[in-house]
């Protein structure tokens, strides 16, 4: 069995990613400037109130927070591993636009002034293609867009056009490797088609489904991207939010990205909870990171799935490979709206859950000294 090492060689890469980061709704209102906090929910109409539900199942949060508040103990555990990238799934849209899209019941937006918040974290690429992106419409779409391009964040999943919704995000490394990240959502997340970009709309990159004709141009702008000692990474919002079954589609996609397309790590999320984990061919698959940041808190069902509590993804490959030389994972528990260490007794619900879950995959966790978890898996040997 294979676990993580103490410190990484310098021909290794080390990635954070992370599922669900919602800044938006309840976080935006406790950031120092949040939008109009006027919500078209059916239950909710008041962004106010989310923050008022986190109030009472934990105590007062302040308001006009500074913007790395909400990171909370996440800070030191970057600051701790020190990972080449940071990648997140960014489910908000960053905008004052007015117009939501009205099919949808849940709009997530966050004031554009509030966009320090992803820059205190030292974020290096945001994920959009996901279920909310466009919550408050293309206009919205175009707004995030800007908004963290000013910001120096690279994006991979959405665009103005199909082109730069299929582009991959590019980071450079001090290492002098890159890793690249494609992004697609599915339907499955709950991604309207509408949503799609075209040759000339703004929108998502949406795979429409799993035959060969859809996965071509994939393949080939993997193939044609990348270069020498890259780090392939694609990113997947795929299925439900409840539930820890995988599907055999799920599964048949990702082994078809490693063998076919040349892909080292499978970035999947979607699942408010966390999933199990595969490593397939020495790559890692990641089928639901559950979510990170969210203003969940206080709000009542699905308790059973532990929700709440969230995992700091820090892997690491060799480019010269693209192998898994280990995976740490730091639980994480979102408290008073920022985030936490959780307390052991769930820290050790984690490791049952991923123990139970990776089963079927041959995976494992162990705990560590520093109360994180590492992944355990069998080694193929090199051919």
């Amino acid at each position: 069995m294979t676990s993580v090492p103490a410190s990484p060689p310098d021909d290794v890469l080390t990635l954070f990613l992370c599922g669900d980061v919602m800044t938006g709704r309840g976080i935006d209102q406790i950031l120092a400037r949040p939008c109009d906090p006027l919500l078209y929910e059916p239950y909710v109409k008041d962004a106010r109130r989310y923050c008022e539900l986190a109030e009472h199942a934990h105590g007062p949060i302040p308001r006009g927070v500074d913007d790395a508040y909400i990171w909370g103990e996440a800070i030191a555990e970057w600051n701790r591993v020190q990972p080449d990238v940071r990648i997140v799934n960014l489910e908000t849209s960053i905008t004052t636009s007015q117009r939501y899209w009205q099919p949808k019941g849940i709009h997530y937006r966050m004031h554009p002034a509030n966009i320090g918040c992803l820059t205190a974290a030292n974020i290096d690429c945001g994920v959009l293609a996901n279920n909310h992106v466009l919550d408050w419409d293309r206009e919205g779409l175009l707004g995030t867009l800007t908004a963290l391009r000013e910001a120096g964040i690279q994006t991979a999943g959405a665009g103005e056009n199909r082109r730069e919704a299929e582009r991959p995000a590019t980071l450079e490394t001090q290492r002098g490797s890159r890793v690249l990240v494609f992004a697609l959502g599915m339907e499955s997340s709950g991604i309207p088609r509408d949503w799609a970009a075209g040759e000339a709309q703004p929108g998502v990159n949406l795979l429409a489904d799993l035959s060969s004709a859809a996965l071509a141009p994939l393949r080939a702008a993997i193939l044609d991207e990348r270069q020498e000692r890259d780090v392939v990474v694609v990113s997947l919002h795929w299925g439900g939010n409840w539930g820890y079954e995988v599907p055999e589609g799920q599964r048949r996609l990702a082994h078809w990205l490693i063998d076919n397309a040349n892909v080292d790590l499978v970035h999947g999320h979607s699942s408010h909870h966390v999933k199990g984990i595969e490593v397939y061919q020495d790559r890692l698959i990641l089928y639901g990171c559950g979510d990170l940041v969210t203003d969940y808190e206080g709000i009542p069902g699905q308790e059973a799935y532990r929700g709440d509590l969230g995992l700091m993804y820090f892997a690491r490959a060799a480019p010269a490979s693209g192998r898994l030389v280990g995976l740490e994972m730091t639980p994480m528990q979102m408290h008073r709206m920022h985030l936490r260490r959780p307390p052991k007794k769930d820290v050790l619900t984690l490791q049952a859950v991923l123990n139970r879950e990776g089963g079927m995959f041959g995976t494992s966790v162990e705990l560590t000294e520093e109360d994180s978890l590492q992944l355990q898996w069998q080694r193929h040997e090199a051919t």
